[in-house]
C-alpha cells in the first residue's frame, strides 16, 4: 500500500463503518468488497456493516428480530409439538410465560 494515511480516518474513526474508502477505492470495490476491506482495518465494525448492507439490499425487516408472540406458539403447539424454548445469555421468558398462564 502506497498511501496507508489514506485510510487513517476510517482507522480512527467510531463510525468507521460509515466512511468513505479513499477515492480509487471507492470506485472500483462495490459494496460488500468494501466491507472485506473493512474487516482487515477494522473487524469491530463488520457486523455492523453487514447490517447496512442488508438493509439496502433485501430491506430492513431482514435483521430486525420479531417478537416472540407465546400465545401464537401455543396455538402451534400440542401434544405431539411442545413447546421448547432455548435461552441465550441474558433471557428470560419466565415474567412472560407466567403472565401467558394467568
Amino acid at each position: 500500500m502506497k498511501k496507508p494515511d489514506e485510510f487513517k480516518n476510517i482507522f480512527d474513526s467510531s463510525n468507521a463503518h460509515e466512511e468513505p474508502m479513499p477515492e480509487y477505492w471507492n470506485n472500483k470495490l462495490n459494496n460488500f468488497q468494501k466491507i472485506i476491506f473493512l474487516k482487515a482495518l477494522r473487524s469491530d465494525k463488520v457486523i455492523t456493516a453487514i447490517q447496512n448492507w442488508i438493509t439496502e439490499q433485501m430491506g430492513e425487516r431482514f435483521i430486525i428480530s420479531p417478537t416472540f408472540d407465546l400465545a401464537k406458539c401455543y396455538k402451534d403447539s400440542s401434544i405431539q409439538t411442545p413447546l421448547i424454548f432455548v435461552l441465550s445469555a441474558g433471557s428470560d421468558p419466565v415474567a412472560d410465560f407466567l403472565r401467558f398462564a394467568e
